[in-house]
């Protein structure tokens, strides 16, 4: 059964895939990307794909754009290479905070770019810890939402850690934020953010619940600039917290973000390996969890047709 199964990457984490295929026990299969010199990119599949379950990964990272033209052609090579199934692994998922349209006259980039993977001819998506859960709606093929959250709870279980309080750093997260209250058998505070204009400041205003003398653990599905993370770890020491740790899934840690945290008040940044990062990016306080084994266990569950939820 395995041997009809492909997998392989396209150019923004193949570390990530590689791993995949270590926990299944598969090799990755051979493809070449390169650019012409008019810009426009070429993928070539190096091997027979016919009657065969093929999964493609890319995430999103920059250049986003490149990637998901990449990917789409990688889509379109496979289909008319005769391949039985066409799963998109995207851990990150593209334009995810385009998700609806909260201003006039602008997309919704998130739906866009399921128009664009289904037009190409992927059969069934694979992400984790989606931005916003109606982006799944955007699509009418499968779409499996995995989360980052067992491996995520069982680290900061292992911690050993006193008096702690799962922190919600905005009510939009509140939801996800709760579920990891759950899982930890902790309490939980909500923080009410503000965001004005369309950069990534943020102002903090209300905090809703008891953080005096506590160790608190801000979760969020993204980090990109850290400024919203410092702002609530500033906010969440003047209400008297003792010890604030972060846990994002998705580390995007564009511009200055590593130096910045570095020298904040968040004693450890919690992140996963659903984006790859850079040597630049690592930085002390860094912690980087690998995903690998659930993307793996369920990419296997759905060849075999079990139950994906299970896993959570």
């Amino acid at each position: 059964m395995k041997r009809r199964i492909k997998l392989f990457s396209c150019s923004s984490h193949p570390g990530l895939m590689r791993k995949i295929g270590d926990y299944l026990q598969l090799p990755m299969s051979e493809v070449e990307i390169f650019k012409f010199k008019n810009d426009n990119t070429f993928v070539k599949v190096h091997e027979s794909v016919r009657q065969s379950h093929v999964y493609v990964m890319q995430t999103s990272t920059p250049p986003v754009n490149d990637g998901i033209m990449e990917l789409l052609l990688m889509i379109d090579a496979l289909r008319r290479a005769s391949a039985a199934s066409i799963t998109v692994i995207m851990p990150y998922y593209a334009y995810c905070r385009s998700d609806k349209k909260d201003q006039p006259r602008i997309p919704i980039g998130a739906s866009l770019v399921a128009k664009l993977l289904e037009a190409a001819g992927a059969d069934r998506v694979i992400t984790m810890d989606l931005h916003a859960d109606q982006i799944q709606g955007f699509f009418n093929i499968p779409v499996d939402q995995l989360l980052a959250a067992p491996v995520v709870c069982q680290y900061v279980r292992e911690k050993g850690l006193k008096d702690v309080v799962a922190v919600a750093p905005d009510a939009g997260s509140a939801k996800a934020t709760g579920g990891y209250a759950k899982r930890l058998g902790i309490p939980l505070a909500i923080m009410d953010k503000r965001r004005d204009d369309n950069d990534d400041s943020a102002r903090i205003l209300h905090l809703i619940g008891n953080v005096e003398g506590k160790t608190c653990v801000l979760f969020d599905d993204e980090i990109s600039t850290g400024g919203s993370l410092m702002r609530a770890a500033e906010a969440l020491k003047e209400n008297g917290a003792k010890r604030i740790i972060a846990a994002v899934t998705h580390a995007i840690l564009s511009g200055d973000a590593s130096q910045d945290i570095q020298e904040s008040d968040i004693e450890e940044l919690i992140v996963t390996d659903t984006l790859p990062i850079s040597e630049h990016q690592n930085f002390k306080k860094l912690t980087i969890l690998s995903v690998a084994h659930l993307f793996g266990e369920a990419l296997d569950r759905i060849h075999k047709g079990e139950s994906v939820t299970a896993l959570f």
